[in-house]
């Protein structure tokens, strides 16, 4: 039997998992992403419960182990950068966090020199035939594959241009939020604070001489911006937090800076159905839960991993993989949904009565 090709678009987590079981199952696998490189920048990961079993099977568990981040305190502090309570934080035997790029690294690494990359473009086309999928690329050339795996993200090309406009899918939570990485320490190493005024709050998490600096604000109405225009997000920062009390001006200025910057709308992707035909989406592209629930690559990993198992169990059949694997997944989704919108609450409590009852219970731990 002739070996089986994939096409996979997005090279992050969601798409080096997805590439790693494939490949492992004996698929021809490619992978499209749109940018020159890997995705580098973001917060660290968490690696717990069902994903510490998962990272075990694909043999990443010492990896990381030995890569481990070290957080030792949660901070809420109020505008005189005075610490209203404090979380001593420890290690627990079960739980992992690590990098972000370091995690990303790894993945590649176990991936490279078997499956084919294919940087600087991204699929524009899809026609599914009775016996495989046709693909247009950006660049104007066309291939033949069997199957194609949409892990592109929230903003997903694929889920676009197969399951339609990202309007439909998309549920907006009332928030935003960016993402500065730092070359350097803004507070003492291993400490995460947290600073919030009514509908506006401020993350920093200082680790191995850097530091995260993490902006979120309310909005009633979404905004109307371009997500590839990082220069007019930075300005919708800019204004949104002009005015804030405690480090807002210096951190704002570091932001301004910065290269290493993100900015997106809190929302979840919910859809009745994440295959149809000979496609596929995992990871954000089907089932964002967003940056609330703590565990965006974590679930991107636990999305790959369930769609693999479905292909083991019905030795390739991907009517029938897919099928389970919309029906398997569907409750984990659900609840991990339903647990990031309550958590958002209290990442940003929206009067001054919140945030003093928040500092003071410190999220109730």
């Amino acid at each position: 039997m002739r070996s089986l090709k994939v096409l996979i678009s997005g090279a992050s987590f969601a798409g080096l998992s997805t590439a790693w079981w494939m490949n492992k199952m004996g698929y021809s696998v490619t992978v499209v992403e749109i940018g020159s490189h890997l995705k580098k920048g973001g917060t660290p990961v968490d690696i717990k419960e069902v994903t510490v079993d998962i990272v075990k099977r694909m043999g990443l568990f010492e990896q990381i182990k030995a890569n481990r981040l070290s957080l030792e305190s949660t901070e809420f502090r109020n505008a005189d950068d005075v610490t209203e309570s404090i979380r001593i934080l420890e290690q627990p035997d079960d739980e992992f966090e690590i990098e972000r790029d370091t995690l990303l690294n790894m993945l590649f690494d176990r991936v490279k020199d078997n499956v084919e990359f294919i940087f600087n473009n991204s699929i524009t086309g899809l026609n599914e035939t009775k016996n495989n999928i046709e693909v247009t690329f950006k660049d104007g050339s066309h291939r033949v594959y069997d199957l194609v795996f949409g892990c592109d993200g929230v903003h997903s090309a694929v889920r676009r241009i197969w399951f339609g406009d990202e309007t439909a899918y998309s549920h907006f939570l009332g928030q935003y939020f960016s993402i500065t990485i730092v070359n350097k320490l803004l507070i003492r190493q291993n400490t995460l604070q947290l600073y919030s005024e009514p509908d506006k709050g401020i993350m920093l998490n200082a680790y191995r001489h850097k530091t995260d600096i993490v902006l979120s604000f309310r909005s009633e109405e979404e905004i109307p911006y371009n997500y590839r225009d990082e220069a007019q997000q930075k300005e919708i920062i800019l204004a949104q937090f002009e005015g804030v009390s405690w480090r807002a001006a210096e951190l704002l200025k570091e932001v301004m800076a910065a290269e290493t910057f993100y900015f997106d709308k809190f929302c979840q992707i919910k859809m009745p159905w994440w295959t149809k035909g000979r496609v596929a989406l995992v990871g954000d592209a089907g089932y964002c839960a967003s940056p609330a629930a703590g565990m965006g690559g974590s679930l991107a990993i636990i999305g790959a991993t369930a769609l693999a198992d479905t292909f083991a169990k019905y030795n390739g059949d991907y009517e029938s993989a897919f099928n389970e694997y919309n029906k398997q997944l569907r409750p984990f989704i659900e609840k991990v949904q339903a647990e990031a919108e309550a958590t958002l609450e209290f990442l940003l409590p929206g009067t001054e009565e919140a945030i003093r009852e928040r500092n003071k219970g410190g999220f109730g731990f």
